[in-house]
């Protein structure tokens, strides 16, 4: 059983995947060689490492309901797009990774959170917040702004964003 667990939200406070358009959201993800499955509401999420609603990995599929929330998703999504090909080929719930990788991830889901319509950035970092993410600075936002150069630059190494800080759309490779 991992060592933390997520916060419980308040009832709303956590944006879920039902409140965006599910196409644009399986696009996006299309576009870095992923897959979303969209499950019933009552179904149980294959490969969710804190269990449902958050989102699910197993290869290049990422798994959820109506009611994962959207910053899972990209989480999830994001650890899948920065993880080595060894690595996600063997890929079954836990992505692993050291903490340059995970703050790596972190980052990049808050770029992506941007290319979904009524979701964007500033959404992502309080629903991050939210959930129980922890930054040394107190929050997500504060952390993106000041104090996560390290992690933009573990990403320009891996070629999955530009010098502007736009995503690649590919796949950390090794």
């Amino acid at each position: 059983m991992p060592p933390f667990q997520p916060l419980e939200p308040q009832a709303g406070a956590i944006m879920p995947l039902a409140r965006t358009d599910t196409r644009t959201v399986s696009t996006l993800l299309a576009q870095f060689g992923l897959r979303l499955q969209l499950l019933p509401l009552d179904e149980a999420i294959p490969g969710s490492y804190w269990g449902a609603p958050e989102a699910g990995l197993i290869g290049t599929t990422v798994y959820v309901r109506p009611d994962t929330p959207l910053h899972s998703l990209l989480h999830e999504s994001c650890h899948v797009i920065c993880m080595d090909e060894t690595r996600r080929e063997q890929l079954h719930t836990d992505a692993g990774g050291e903490t340059p990788e995970e703050d790596a991830v972190c980052y990049l889901q808050i770029l992506l959170a941007d290319r979904i319509p009524g979701f964007g950035r500033k959404r992502a970092l309080s629903d991050m917040d939210a959930w129980g993410y922890t930054f040394r600075l107190g929050s997500a936002q504060r952390w993106f702004e000041e104090d996560a150069e390290d992690a933009r630059q573990w990403l320009l190494r891996h070629a999955l964003i530009d010098n502007s800080s736009r995503p690649c759309y590919r796949l950390r490779r090794h």
